[in-house]
């Protein structure tokens, strides 16, 4: 059989204001087309559907929508669908009713019996070959939260513990219902030891000791686990059947060189067969100028007047950019400056970070004195702040100021 996997499409995302709904769009519109023309199976969605546990109802239209579309275009298409730590575990949820009898699975919470404990067979979904047969039995857990799991207070890392307690049963449960021939699949959203986090979108999400969870959680005889949370497509311990399928779309502008895809997998019979990228092409470019290391404003603005950009993209469709400036004195008037070096050019300033010449550091981390900066006035305060921020004194003008803007605070009081 052939699945497609994907992940944290977040739906509903905004980039420095900027809706991302068009994006988000065209993603689905191609998705489309590459569950029919590849032929797919079954897809699995590992996560985080929307940015957030209450998303705008667009995104919530936009997602079912698609799943009316999938199930019109490809009438044989299994779906499965996990919850993530950005999705609301009980919205997801809700419509189950009506989704399960359209072939759509959708596994929010954990399941539970009416005394309340873990119901691990539900966890449980079948995915059917084009042939009607079951091919596979997947054990799909979602995003585990510490209340999700059962208690283990004597293990050395109790929430870990009781993930694998969790992923156990589950796995379990998929062997007693799982048949010769048929493949034994697992999902997760979490963050795995060895996985790349992104810097700005993802975060360690578990909160044991060791703040990720151990890639032996699967065994060897479960052919492809479906993760979800890294944004970053990755396999986890270079073992080739357990893989983040990555996010479709860069969702902060450190993502924008991430090869963005979702998985093509190829199951015979028991086993993996293959694993296969299909890159997900992109509706809108995000720049960053002048790439990873900022340079001064002066070199920065000769870097944009010699940026080569497509006069002929609509304005929907011109690249959104990140603008990195070192600073070595203050700058009022950057953003400023920036816009009109791009005036009339088809581009849009996102956003514009200052990377300042000095350490930064907190008062008391420089002086040694955080107990008594109660005790300093308030224009020395503001000297010592800027030598740890551009590692000079500021200039006389700029004090002349700040103690006018002072005295008028004063005579408000």
């Amino acid at each position: 059989m052939r699945l497609i996997h994907t992940a944290d499409w977040h739906l509903g995302h905004t980039l420095h204001g900027l809706s991302r709904e068009a994006e988000h769009q065209a993603f689905l519109d191609w998705l489309l087309d590459a569950l029919e023309r590849e032929a797919a199976d079954a897809l699995i969605i590992a996560g985080d559907v929307f940015d957030s546990a209450n998303p705008p109802a667009a995104a919530q239209a936009m997602f079912y929508r698609f799943l009316a579309a999938a199930r019109m275009r490809c009438p044989q298409l299994d779906v499965l669908v996990i919850a993530g730590n950005h999705d609301s575990a009980a919205r997801l949820d809700a419509p189950s009713p009506l989704l399960d009898g359209l072939g759509i699975r959708v596994i929010g919470a954990l399941p539970r019996t009416a005394a309340g404990d873990f119901d691990a067979p539900r966890l449980v979904v079948p995915l059917y070959a084009a042939d009607g047969r079951v091919a596979a039995r997947v054990a799909a857990v979602p995003f585990l939260r510490p209340a999700d799991l059962p208690p283990c207070s004597e293990a050395e890392d109790p929430l870990i513990a009781g993930v694998e307690a969790v992923y156990a049963d589950a796995l379990a449960a998929a062997r007693a219902q799982r048949r010769p021939g048929e493949a034994l699949l697992a999902t997760g959203h979490a963050y795995l030891v060895g996985g790349q986090l992104s810097a700005l979108s993802e975060r360690r999400i578990l909160g044991g000791h060791q703040h990720a969870l151990p890639v032996a959680l699967f065994p060897e005889d479960v052919a492809y686990v479906a993760l979800g949370h890294l944004h970053l497509a990755q396999r986890v311990a270079g073992r080739d059947a357990v893989r983040y399928a990555g996010a479709p779309l860069p969702f902060a502008f450190a993502e924008n060189r991430y090869p963005h895809q979702v998985l093509r997998v190829d199951l015979d019979g028991e086993r993996l067969a293959a694993v296969e990228p299909l890159p997900v092409p992109q509706h809108l470019e995000l720049l960053r100028r002048p790439g990873d290391a900022a340079q001064g404003l002066d070199e920065v603005l000769e870097d944009l007047a010699q940026l080569a950009l497509d006069p002929a993209l609509p304005p929907a469709r011109w690249p959104c950019l990140e603008v990195s400036v070192r600073l070595e004195r203050p700058e009022p008037g950057l953003r400023r400056r920036i816009e009109l070096a791009l005036d009339q050019r088809p581009v849009r300033l996102l956003t514009v970070v200052a990377h300042h010449c000095g350490r930064g550091e907190a008062l008391g981390d420089e002086y040694g004195e955080a107990a008594g900066i109660e005790a300093l006035a308030v224009g020395e305060v503001f000297r010592r702040c800027h030598v740890s921020r551009y590692r000079q004194e500021p200039e006389a003008e700029l004090l002349e100021v700040f103690c006018k803007l002072l005295e008028e605070v004063e005579a408000r009081k």
